[in-house]
């Protein structure tokens, strides 16, 4: 069975993120983005293990949650959360956020018990965590060899274990002798497999893609999700087919284009300041503004580690799709400033009810039955993000990129790398 996963968000328990941010609202939204299965979050928080408590019920059978009253084809919770460590590191100050998975509610408590220590697990969603990487996933395993934990989003500036300025420079510094523990590695928004394909030592790992949403609505998650061809829904399949190598029930990744996310490119928010790696190299990397030092974005930063080509692509690596959320291409057709207006969710509204749920619409719905449904320029739309026809104003230093779908335009247009995505075709054989 195909599987749609997205195993990396947050409760409004997290700093950040929407006070609506409940597990009612959570699945209904991820049922109209098209979604199999998503990560509870923010396990550690105890006002949201409650929550999940009262309103999730178990299939024994599975380790998976559905809401309680929810039909049989409804959206199931895997049990997740993210922790923030903060540790010293041969004098420097270390901040690396972590993905968990558990597979039932006692296995929480006892990491709940065991991760107290380190930090008040009241104080957020995403607690901070005075424990190295080492003795956490030390921590965890102790718990059980059942749990899965693995970097979020690795290339992040401030929190990614690769990022410029509190990362390593490789993974197996930050894990050490407990990086037998560590099967996956998570990409984030400002990158995207064949960036991290550039890093040889970053083949042994499975690379997943997940949303870290801070809120519910249909443009944040779901936009980068997993794709599973499992015999069975469970939490041991979904362990078991990350662990895999090479990965053969992981069939491809929905990625947004890397230059959609905050931090693609180097740059200065405060001075609207927007730098290729090349250009901020001849900068030597402070803004010509204000002289201050820029925050390195992603691309940079694996321009500094990789060791591989820009076209380089691993055997038997899992392939990607690339997308963007159907609100954002309504809202760049329409242009209206924000996803959320009226004027956008009466055509992603009327999208969703012919066609049930909106990665059909992004992935098979057929130019003629979407042209039965919308005008041209939202079908074409919707066509041309399909085969990857469109452009993106690079994100930088927290801004998020720029959608831009006029191919004539004049705007900065985003390198791509020569690796092929997933097309219609490979995604049809996968049923």
């Amino acid at each position: 069975m195909r599987v749609f996963a997205d195993l990396h968000i947050h409760s409004r328990y997290s700093r950040a993120t929407s006070p609506r941010m409940n597990l009612k609202e959570i699945a209904y939204y991820a049922q109209l983005k098209g979604l199999n299965l998503v990560g509870s979050g923010d396990f550690t928080h105890p006002k949201w293990f409650n929550q999940i408590k009262e309103i999730l019920i178990a299939d024994p059978n599975t380790n998976l949650y559905k809401v309680n009253g929810a039909i049989e084809n409804s959206v199931q919770f895997m049990l997740t959360t993210e922790v923030c460590t903060l540790f010293n590191f041969k004098n420097s100050i270390k901040k690396i956020h972590h993905v968990i998975f558990a597979p039932n509610l006692e296995v929480i408590t006892q990491i709940n018990s065991a991760l107290e220590k380190y930090g008040n697990l009241n104080s957020d969603g995403r607690p901070i965590l005075k424990i190295s990487c080492v003795d956490l996933v030390e921590k965890i395993m102790d718990v059980s060899k059942d749990n899965l934990i693995f970097p979020a989003h690795i290339w992040t500036p401030w929190f990614g274990i690769l990022g410029a300025f509190s990362g390593f420079n490789n993974i197996e510094d930050c894990y050490q002798d407990m990086i037998k523990y560590i099967y996956a590695i998570e990409s984030g928004l400002s990158s995207d497999p064949p960036m991290n394909w550039r890093l040889s030592n970053l083949d042994k790992f499975t690379l997943l893609s997940n949303s870290d949403c801070h809120s519910f609505w249909p443009w944040r998650i779901g936009r980068e999700a997993n794709v599973f061809d499992l015999e069975k829904l469970s939490y041991r399949e979904i362990i078991g087919a990350i662990k895999d190598k090479p990965a053969q029930k992981l069939k491809f990744t929905i990625e947004t284009d890397p230059g959609y996310g905050k931090y693609h490119w180097t740059g200065h928010r405060n001075c609207k300041i927007s730098l290729s790696p090349k250009q901020a190299k001849r900068f030597n990397n402070i803004c010509p503004v204000c002289r201050k030092k820029l925050t390195k974005g992603v691309e940079q930063r694996v321009d500094e580690l990789a060791d591989q080509p820009i076209n380089r692509k691993p055997k038997n690596a899992p392939s990607f799709l690339r997308l963007l959320p159907l609100s954002n291409i309504i809202t760049e057709v329409l242009n209206v400033g924000s996803p959320s207006t009226q004027a956008v969710w009466k055509i992603y509204s009327e999208l969703i009810r012919n066609f049930h749920n909106e990665y059909f619409v992004l992935i098979e719905a057929p130019r003629d039955d979407l042209l039965k449904i919308v005008d041209f320029p939202i079908a074409n739309a919707i066509l041309k993000v399909r085969e990857g026809d469109f452009e993106v104003i690079p994100g930088f230093d927290g801004v998020y990129g720029q959608l831009v779908l006029d191919t004539d335009t004049k705007k900065i247009k985003l390198p791509r790398s020569k690796v092929s995505q997933t097309n219609i075709h490979d995604f049809n054989k996968i049923e």
